[in-house]
């Protein structure tokens, strides 16, 4: 039983990839693998009683997408749309690079702190590069700062849009693993900090190092000047604290809150004159692509993993690897290596949802808290954002720069090693994500 169990696992995942090497939707790959799985699993193991496919696909589907957690989704999505066709991205170079003149490095950690407040509004980890990008490089550039550092520290940076909530890829994973999207928002908080602080750390070692390749501080800027110039930020921040504190301190739903961040950004947008009637029809079509999408992977994704359950494939896995007697690092280790691989060939949001009927049953096995794997797996989905050949960031900054992916990602490589010294860091002291939704929630 459990080899014919393993032959049928071995033949999903190659249909699965031979169907996405074909250029089929993944959603519609998932359904098609899902189907032919209950069509051939009785055919291999003829002690499985039938399987009711039409019934269950409805059933799944249906399920997967009436979902008031899922809501969220398009709402955060259509948010984070209507900000990037403001100013914001020249608004926040012009506010931030006053204030860091001091530190060393200088105007490179505006690529870091820009990147933190984008990714608080945008969700997605290749809009905050590509928006940030679009304004720090040509800037940076200008300036006679060193391009290769650049590059680096934007398209590290920019894999924050998956970590600080709002995260596309957290609402997904919460809905898979049924986690609280609330829990995993305000777990995202701490390592979301301490990524910032080794990126900045870093370049600030780096400029120490290498003195010649930064250019001299700007003339000083008197305190009441530099707010000046920071005012137009203000209102984005507020709206950002706004919707994560109404989340944090409970006074509304990830739903609710998303809905009060459009209203916002819909009325910051007509505040800075940015609103118009073309910049609202594109940012809701431009939502509505994308949470289609999304649903789409996701209603899939809810066929093939009842189908993988009736198979009993993800539970013998899981009973193999605990026999095995592995230590929770080894499991922990391998898996990201598996993810990685993943990563250079599928983008974040499709790896968890085919990856978690298989995984979550061993990751409980193995007595690992969903919440805190929701964190590491962000994580690990953010260094697959920079690692070739298909590294979504890789190409964002390919396209701004006109460099080769290689080169690219050859100057990225100190930060993704950054990243897995986080992914050790967090996995060491699991705390740095459990600590702060228990001391939250417990009020």
């Amino acid at each position: 039983m459990e080899l014919a169990q393993t032959e049928a696992g071995v033949l999903l995942l190659g249909l699965l990839f031979l169907f996405l090497g074909l250029g089929i939707w993944i959603g519609i790959a998932l359904m098609m693998v899902g189907l032919i799985g209950v069509t051939v699993l009785p055919i291999l193991i003829p002690a499985m009683p039938p399987f009711p496919a039409e019934k269950v696909m409805g059933t799944a589907i249906w399920q997967s997408l009436a979902s008031w957690t899922l809501a969220a989704l398009p709402l955060f999505i259509w948010m984070g749309e209507i900000l990037f066709r403001t100013k914001l991205s020249e608004d926040m170079f012009k506010g931030l690079a006053p204030w860091v003149q001091r530190l060393p490095g200088r105007l490179m950690h505006v690529n870091v702190i820009g990147c933190g407040i984008f990714a608080a509004v945008s969700g997605s980890s290749a809009a905050t590069a590509a928006t940030v990008g679009k304004m720090a490089l040509p800037a940076l550039t200008q300036r006679g700062y060193h391009l290769p550092m650049a590059i680096g520290s934007l398209a590290g940076a920019g894999t924050l849009g998956l970590l600080i909530p709002p995260s596309i890829v957290m609402i997904v994973y919460g809905v898979a693993a049924e986690v609280s999207i609330v829990r995993l928002f305000i777990a995202g908080v701490l390592p979301g900090v301490l990524l910032m602080v080794l990126f900045s750390g870093y370049i600030a070692a780096w400029s120490l190092l290498n003195p010649g390749k930064t250019p001299p501080r700007d003339p000083p800027i008197p305190l009441r000047q530099r707010l000046r110039e920071s005012a137009s930020l203000f209102p984005v921040i507020g709206l950002i604290l706004f919707v994560m504190g109404s989340i944090y301190f409970g006074f509304a739903t990830a739903t609710e809150a998303a809905v009060f961040g459009v209203i916002g950004a819909l009325g910051l947008s007509a505040w800075g004159g940015t609103l118009t009637r073309k910049s609202f029809v594109d940012s809701l079509m431009g939502a509505v692509r994308l949470a289609c999408m999304i649903n789409l992977i996701l209603a899939g994704a809810a066929f093939l993993t009842q189908a993988m359950a009736y198979s009993g494939i993800p539970a013998a896995m899981a009973a193999w690897v605990g026999a095995q007697g592995f230590s929770p690092y080894v499991i922990i280790a391998c898996l990201t290596l598996i993810y990685l691989v993943l990563g250079c060939f599928i983008d974040g949001i499709s790896m968890i949802v085919l990856t978690a009927s298989v995984v979550l049953p061993i990751i409980q096995a193995t007595g690992f808290d969903l919440l805190w794997f929701g964190i590491f797996i962000v994580l690990v989905v953010e260094m697959a954002q920079i690692t070739p050949p298909v590294g979504f960031n890789l190409f964002v900054l390919q396209g701004l720069t006109g460099k080769g992916i290689f080169e690219v990602a050859r100057y990225t490589l100190p930060f993704f090693l950054l990243m897995v010294t986080a992914v050790a860091i967090v996995t060491v002291f699991p705390a740095i994500v459990t600590w702060l939704p228990q001391t939250m929630l417990a009020r």
